[in-house]
């Protein structure tokens, strides 16, 4: 008896070696440039409200905690300094503040560079204390750090760093020291 081995042959084979090889090479191109369209089209449906796009990309509140437990870490420690809080490449930090025996009154935030200077000149805080120095080692106390125009603190059962204007501060220019209505809380 003998086998006999027989071949079996694919329904549908391509007979050119040119569209063998360019079919696959074609087909991956495809894919690429489908999936660079769902790409651009989830960003162009994200970029649809440009007022909001700010928003959904980035924070535009931090949550520092709870007022009484923020106080009194204030209290113990001074002001607390929060780096790289605020911008696009997080080149402006805050500084939280908190006077007072009620835990719902009295926040307010400043910038952490000096109200005399721009943002170029960043303040270091002197551990454990409301003191600062800044860029040209001088010693400042909180009240004359910058103040925000558009960075509030907002109190309830926690406190809230609103940031929404904070993008707008960034473009106005520093250096003025009056003060705002938005940055302090009654």
């Amino acid at each position: 008896m003998s086998t006999r081995l027989v071949a079996v042959e694919p329904r549908w084979r391509e007979r050119s070696t040119l569209r063998r090889a360019v079919v696959p090479v074609v087909g991956g191109i495809g894919f690429f440039a489908l999936l660079g369209l769902t790409t651009w089209g989830i960003a162009a449906f994200m970029s649809r409200n440009p007022e909001r796009v700010e928003e959904r990309l980035a924070a535009t509140t931090f949550e520092v905690g709870g007022i009484e437990f923020v106080a009194d870490q204030i209290d113990q420690g001074g002001p607390i300094l929060f780096q790289g809080l605020v911008g696009d490449d997080a080149e402006r930090s805050v500084v939280l503040n908190h006077t007072g025996d009620d835990p719902e009154r009295g926040w307010s935030v400043r910038y952490a560079f000096p109200a005399d200077r721009d943002d170029s000149c960043p303040v270091r805080q002197v551990e454990g204390t409301a003191s600062f120095t800044d860029c040209a080692g001088r010693t400042l106390g909180y009240d004359d750090l910058a103040r925000p125009e558009r960075v509030r603190p907002l109190i309830s059962d926690v406190v809230v760093l609103d940031l929404r204007g904070a993008a707008d501060d960034l473009t106005d220019q520093v250096g003025t020291t009056s003060p705002p209505a938005t940055s302090e809380s009654p």
